[in-house]
């Protein structure tokens, strides 16, 4: 029986979805769903899709919606809407998993707590690397090294949250200080997300929508943000940044002033 469901934001880059999924191949865990949250693929990659998902070795779900621009948030409620455990880990699928990373989610889950973990920012040199056979001999986890002599030359970026430990005592000093979300590695109970009405569907551009706003409604409902640096461990492939339009600050700021923790543009409408 599956103890968590993985939700992985995606749109058009099956290249780069099939590395995702071969870091997810070689959990150390293999009690997991996951389920691809498409906003909107070309029919192509979604045919591509229906042929690679029976070849991996957990669960997957495909579901789509049709392209009229930006909708994570839209994408990621039927997600949740359609996942089958009681846990979600939310992530990008430009973001490869460290071996590690579902069982470390699982292990520090609690109720009315949301995860939170981080990313090493990869550099499209070492992007450019990247194969799927690779991935699953351990390519990322085992040339650390590697990826702190391509840092220090200005391109792989936040490389020390590439380091990996399972000590509790370890974890506990790094883990002092609060972060805040990302919405490529956070997770939680389902019934926390619901409890909140899930995303807010009126953003519909990049960020604050699916991390800052659902951070921010969670608390107000009494979750707490937990950070799991150094446990819950990704690696995000390299692309151009993406704008971060006016028009989600605009909104964000009202919703602040609201101070609702539930958002009647969400699951359920």
């Amino acid at each position: 029986m599956n103890k968590a469901t993985v939700i992985a934001a995606f749109y058009n880059k099956i290249d780069y979805l099939k590395l995702v999924l071969a870091g997810f191949e070689r959990q150390t865990t293999k009690e997991f769903e996951l389920i691809i949250a498409d906003d909107g693929s070309a029919e192509n990659v979604v045919l591509e899709i229906n042929k690679l998902k029976s070849h991996y070795t957990f669960p997957i779900k495909h579901t789509w919606q049709e392209d009229k621009g930006f909708r994570k948030n839209k994408i990621l409620n039927k997600a949740i809407t359609e996942s089958e455990t009681d846990y979600l880990i939310f992530i990008d699928a430009d973001c490869i998993p460290h071996r590690g990373f579902v069982e470390g989610h699982l292990r520090f889950a609690e109720k009315l707590t949301s995860l939170a973990g981080r990313r090493v920012n990869l550099s499209q040199k070492i992007t450019n690397q990247l194969t799927q056979e690779n991935i699953r001999n351990g390519f990322l986890e085992g040339n650390f090294i590697k990826l702190i002599l391509d840092s220090m030359f200005g391109h792989s970026i936040d490389v020390e949250k590439g380091l990996y430990f399972s000590n509790k005592f370890i974890l506990n000093h790094f883990n002092k200080k609060s972060r805040g979300l990302l919405g490529c590695n956070f997770s939680l109970f389902k019934n926390d997300v619901i409890k909140i009405n899930g995303f807010d569907e009126r953003y519909e551009a990049p960020s604050i929508g699916e991390d800052s706003d659902i951070q921010f409604r969670l608390e107000l409902s009494g979750v707490k943000i937990k950070s799991i640096n150094h446990v819950a461990v990704q690696y995000h492939l390299y692309h151009k940044l993406l704008e971060r339009p006016q028009q989600n600050l605009t909104l964000f700021e009202e919703v602040k002033k609201n101070k609702s923790a539930f958002t009647p543009f969400g699951l359920v409408k």
